[in-house]
């Protein structure tokens, strides 16, 4: 962010100007109002990052104002002044969510402090607004097109969903694809394919595990009618079939070396031969491959060559396991939830928050398959409105029926959240949701709390 956009709303002119002025000296983008209606059409028709804000007002006053502007913009940062506050409305303009408060007389060095304390929230926000923005078009995108969205707000699925956005621009480049099994591979392929301008050709899915060697060549080349016993018409392969398109090829690893040579050449030549022909027909395919084992180390025990291991892997997205993005976890269960609900004719109205925090403490060997197999059978047995740990208690191989499991400690920063989430809300539920009282017990001040509370959307 280069420049704050900052309003000032005040009755008396001469607070007004001066604040102004000092502000313009310091490079801001400045716009007043001296009544909250005035101020509500500047921040309708502009983008305001920070609105400094007197209580005593006409029309309506301060905290009343505060109370409207953080109801339709939130991400507004609001700083109060007054000269005639006391503790009751330092207290509620905080619990408003108000960034800071100034009683008059003021310094203005103090006000242009408040700003640069608040300028790192600001663009906090602009940045995961942005972040989110693109999440949420690409994965609107992707419903539309393949059925299904990208879930997750952890950092590793945006860096994915991010990821894909950019190769898919580029039409040719080969992409491999790793992650363990029920991790998505082949939403992320398919997601590549909608996402780039070859969504309008086939998208084709090979099994390389299930490919019987004699019949490799035909598979994926064609044949002539006559060419071997059973070649009863002219068939497409699968590189014509997808011809202009895209061919996902699944469990990459798996393939024998000998068909891996023959794939070696069609990537490089880009040109196949039927079985029993000799015509060589161009082929414009572009080649996503995915494997659940490791391909450098299966290169280095000579199970998979090491020239077509260079070849797929131009572009490599690694799709992290469940274990270590625990924080989709809820989002998840949401959306499956709603999904099976539907699907099964249940009515779920609600969802115990004791699901997730137990479920955080399983390592999902089955990955998000597995969650979502769990899901749809909490959801048969569930005989209520709401989901509860109970539907789930003996559906989870290495959790206990009948204890709470602990949260274990994640590597990262979304450990970290989860432990100050769960800390403010035993505050507050300890200090009757009282959030003076809740930030004492914290021991951290009404505006840290307030800003914690707001970045955990409690």
């Amino acid at each position: 962010m280069n420049t704050l956009n900052i309003l000032i709303l005040d009755d008396e002119e001469r607070v007004r100007n001066e604040i102004e002025e000092f502000l313009l000296e310091k490079s801001y983008r400045v716009e007043k109002a001296g009544l909250p209606s005035e101020a509500l059409k500047i921040l309708h028709a502009k983008e305001i990052d920070i609105l400094i804000l007197d209580i005593k007002l006409p029309e309506m006053n301060g905290l009343e104002f505060l109370h409207t502007i953080k109801k339709e913009s939130p991400e507004i940062e609001v700083i109060m002044i007054s000269g005639h506050g006391d503790m009751n409305s330092v207290i509620e303009a905080m619990r408003l969510g108000a960034a800071d408060y100034f009683p008059k007389p003021f310094r203005l060095v103090d006000i242009n402090n408040a700003i640069e304390r608040t300028r790192r929230f600001v663009e906090l926000n602009t940045k995961l607004k942005k972040i989110e923005k693109h999440y949420s078009l690409i994965s609107r995108e992707l419903q539309d097109n393949i059925g299904h969205q990208l879930i997750g707000k952890t950092k590793a699925m945006q860096d994915v969903v991010d990821q894909m956005a950019k190769v898919a621009r580029a039409g040719n480049t080969t992409v491999l694809i790793t992650g363990e099994s029920g991790t998505g591979k082949e939403l992320v392929a398919r997601g590549i394919h909608y996402l780039s301008k070859r969504k309008h050709e086939y998208f084709h899915t090979v099994n390389c595990s299930a490919i019987p060697e004699t019949l490799f060549e035909s598979e994926f080349f064609g044949h002539k009618k006559g060419s071997f016993t059973g070649a009863s018409d002219d068939r497409s392969g699968w590189f014509e079939i997808a011809d202009h398109g895209t061919l996902f090829l699944d469990e990459i690893g798996d393939m024998p070396l000998n068909q891996q040579a023959k794939l070696l050449r069609i990537l490089d030549e880009k040109k196949v031969s039927k079985v029993g022909s000799h015509k060589l027909m161009e082929v414009d395919v572009r080649v996503i491959a995915a494997s659940n084992k490791k391909l450098s180390q299966l290169t280095h025990d000579h199970k998979f060559r090491l020239d077509l291991f260079h070849r797929l892997s131009s572009f490599v997205i690694h799709i992290p396991p469940l274990r270590e993005r625990k924080g989709d976890i809820p989002l998840l269960i949401d959306h499956f939830t709603g999904y099976f609900s539907d699907k099964l004719g249940k009515r779920i109205e609600k969802i115990d928050p004791e699901i997730s925090a137990n479920l955080r403490g399983y390592s999902f060997p089955g990955n998000i398959r597995e969650l979502k197999n769990l899901v749809e059978r909490a959801i048969i047995l569930c005989e209520s409105n709401q989901l509860c740990w109970t539907d789930f208690e003996g559906l989870v191989p290495d959790l206990p029926a009948s204890k709470k499991t602990q949260m274990p400690m994640e590597e990262g920063v979304y450990a970290l959240e989860e432990i100050e989430k769960s800390a403010i809300l035993r505050a507050l539920k300890k200090a009757g949701h009282n959030k003076a009282k809740a930030a004492g017990l914290l021991d951290i001040t009404w505006q840290s709390l307030n800003r914690r509370m707001k970045k955990y959307g409690l």
